[in-house]
């Protein structure tokens, strides 16, 4: 699998980072780049070996599971092309 350029600007778009035209080219190297190192993973025989979260045996801490707001609603919605009353606005998907 490897990238365009049309993919690197839309990629750049949707991660709302300024990539000028002449960057594109580097961009589009870099990208490929991880995209054939993550492919390279999947030669990678993993048969038998068990999922871990580190590579020292440990036990997560746990919290206990309540809904908050996050308390801080401003910086929140402050990374949202458009809000209206406190939410984010999105396009209608569904009819």
């Amino acid at each position: 699998m490897s990238v365009d350029d049309d993919t690197v600007r839309r990629i750049a778009r949707l991660a709302r980072i300024a990539v000028e035209e002449k960057e594109i080219p580097h961009w589009r190297g870099e990208i490929n780049a991880v995209l054939k190192f993550a492919e390279q993973l999947n030669e990678v025989n993993v048969d038998g070996v068990e999922p871990m979260t580190s590579v020292t045996p440990m036990q997560l801490p746990m919290r206990e599971d309540k809904v908050t707001d996050g308390e801080v609603p401003e910086k929140v919605l402050s990374n949202a092309p458009q809000t209206q009353d406190g939410f984010y606005l999105v396009p209608k998907v569904v009819e």
